[in-house]
């Protein structure tokens, strides 16, 4: 909406860090931008952005009033989708930070099972370490986060927690196969291959590891789960993953999946929620609904 325009310039130059870039974004001039940019700054009566060498950066008033434009970006986000709402047309933006546990199997079918009922709703998914969610949540870059094991949750409202037992996946032809469930100590025999650093999984793995006594020999790491999962079908590597993002035709691919002994490692728990406060638009508080329906009715 047009009243709205300059709330978005301001928030565009913030969040790129310079006025030339968020030009390009927009699609108006740098020297139009920065034209607009000073009238809003004069009618202020002070300087929204300090001039950097490297473009520009918030002023202290600056950070007030841009908090102050994000919640209203999302409020006018929240209105129209009860607006549309009203005449059974669901539209509407959600926004999600999920960590990489999430994003192979269980976001994709969420989102079309979502999509299908109501295809005027578009979705913008960005993965996050899991240190970083509640902060994608605290700057409304992210509407609702999924996050296995997080670091913060002060201002993260938990709508659904939900534990997870840690998993070996390697070949059908591993030596382990033939088990039902695995210590620790009997994976660490045998070349591993771990997910990056800032994963949930790694941590618990790395603290069980100490804890125990333990050398994972990992031979190849990486953030991105479908190539970890890939690699286990390497002969005798084994790699981890949780329930959630375990496909349904695994042993298609000629993989099986094995539970780590709860002695060893108790396990983790998935994370689903918003801002404190905050009241979702409506597009997203009925996907949360659905996410949340569905992670109780699989894992409860």
């Amino acid at each position: 909406m047009r009243h709205m325009l300059p709330f978005q310039y301001i928030e565009t130059i913030a969040r790129m860090g310079s006025i030339r870039k968020a030009a390009d974004t927009l699609s108006i001039t740098p020297s139009a931008l920065n034209r607009r940019l000073l009238s809003i700054e004069q009618e202020l009566g002070v300087d929204i952005f300090e001039r950097v060498a490297s473009g520009v950066r918030l002023s202290t008033a600056g950070e007030i009033l841009l908090q102050h434009i994000r919640n209203q970006i999302s409020d006018m986000e929240r209105v129209k989708s009860r607006i549309a709402d009203l005449s059974g047309m669901r539209r509407g933006n959600v926004a999600v930070a999920a960590s990489a546990e999430f994003l192979t199997e269980f976001l994709p079918w969420q989102i079309s099972r979502y999509r299908n009922e109501f295809p005027g709703v578009t979705f913008v998914v960005d993965q996050v370490a899991r240190g970083l969610a509640e902060q994608a949540l605290v700057d409304h870059s992210a509407d609702i986060a999924l996050i296995f094991e997080p670091l913060k949750l002060a201002d993260f409202q938990v709508v659904c927690r939900v534990a997870q037992p840690l998993m070996c996946i390697f070949d059908s032809d591993h030596p382990l196969a033939g088990r039902d469930d695995l210590r620790l100590y009997e994976c660490a025999e045998y070349p591993v291959v771990l997910p990056g650093q800032e994963s949930g999984i790694r941590a618990l793995l790395e603290a069980a590891a100490v804890r125990l006594g333990l050398d994972l020999r990992a031979t190849i790491q990486s953030n991105n789960s479908e190539f970890v999962r890939r690699c286990s079908r390497q002969p005798y590597q084994i790699s981890f993953d949780i329930p959630i993002n375990i496909p349904d035709d695994l042993a298609e691919r000629n993989l099986v999946a094995r539970a780590i002994d709860a002695r060893d490692i108790a396990g983790g728990f998935l994370f689903v929620g918003h801002l404190k406060g905050r009241a979702l638009p409506v597009a997203a508080a009925r996907f949360l609904e659905q996410v949340v329906a569905d992670l109780s009715g699989r894992f409860d």
